[in-house]
């Protein structure tokens, strides 16, 4: 599993022309499923999410998370970041989980975010889509079930 954070002060996706999702102040979260990821893996980056001390508190200090702040997520779906580019010039995507796969945990992790008490708004998996954010910081983390 591979997600990317971005704390941002807005965001939102569009298919077709059409807003399908739409947050102020939180995280836009950039989400690939591997081909061996499992429930277990969606759970842990779920919690560790919810969690992470990623927002400024009143002295600046990066010190409360996005639960404390009552922000939002946006969730799309990002199968790119299991690319292989080391070998070649057209990355591999053979980490990538199947569509059926990749979906499954991908409704798994929004679901799981949201029993954490964080607001979830997604993009259409497997859709073209156009995502506009707002950098706050920036404040960006790559997250890697390999790691």
């Amino acid at each position: 599993m591979k997600v990317v954070l971005q704390r941002v002060t807005e965001a939102r996706v569009r298919v077709a022309n059409k807003v399908v999702g739409e947050i102020s102040a939180g995280l836009v979260i950039l989400f690939c499923a591997e081909w061996d990821d499992t429930i277990s893996d969606a759970e842990y980056f779920a919690g560790k999410i919810a969690k992470m001390r990623i927002f400024p508190d009143e002295n600046g200090k990066t010190n409360l998370s996005i639960m404390d702040v009552g922000g939002s997520t946006l969730v799309i779906s990002h199968f790119t970041l299991a690319a292989d580019w080391r070998k070649g010039n057209r990355p591999g995507f053979s980490k990538a989980a199947t569509p059926e796969l990749g979906n499954e945990r991908y409704e798994q992790f929004c679901k799981l975010l949201s029993g954490h008490e964080v607001p979830v708004e997604k993009g259409v998996f497997g859709a073209e889509m156009s995502v506009e954010l707002v950098n706050d910081g920036p404040f960006t983390i790559m997250m890697d079930s390999d790691d």
